[in-house]
């Protein structure tokens, strides 16, 4: 079974970088959509960007476009999340994803937090 492993959380002041990544082990994603959800405390889980190889979309929320890109390196069986700009709002548990035919895979969260 596919296992997906998070990384790359940690502190970061406003305006700073972090790069998320979520590694698979046990099989490969190729066929999966990936992403990532966060989840801010005392707020829902909400979805951050995904890529969909069916639908060959790639999809963000509107409050991070221009400021974060998802991508993949099949390769590597590794996906990312490069997080520039961040604000305060960015803070959160940030956990990846991956699913295929109503599977969904659930990488453990990492923690970002964006303060001064």
């Amino acid at each position: 079974d596919v296992q997906l492993q998070a990384s790359g959380g940690g502190l970061v002041q406003p305006g700073g970088s972090l790069r998320l990544s979520c590694a698979a082990s046990g099989g490969t994603f190729d066929d999966y959509a990936i992403g990532w959800f966060r989840q801010a405390p005392g707020r829902q889980r909400e979805g951050v960007s995904f890529i969909s190889p069916s639908e060959s979309r790639v999809w963000y929320r509107d409050s991070v476009k221009g400021r974060f890109t998802i991508s993949s390196d099949n390769a590597k069986n590794t996906f990312y999340l490069q997080m520039n700009s961040l604000k305060p709002e960015d803070t959160a548990v940030y956990y990846c994803y991956a699913s295929f035919g109503g599977n969904w895979i659930w990488g453990q969260g990492t923690q970002v937090t964006v303060s001064s």
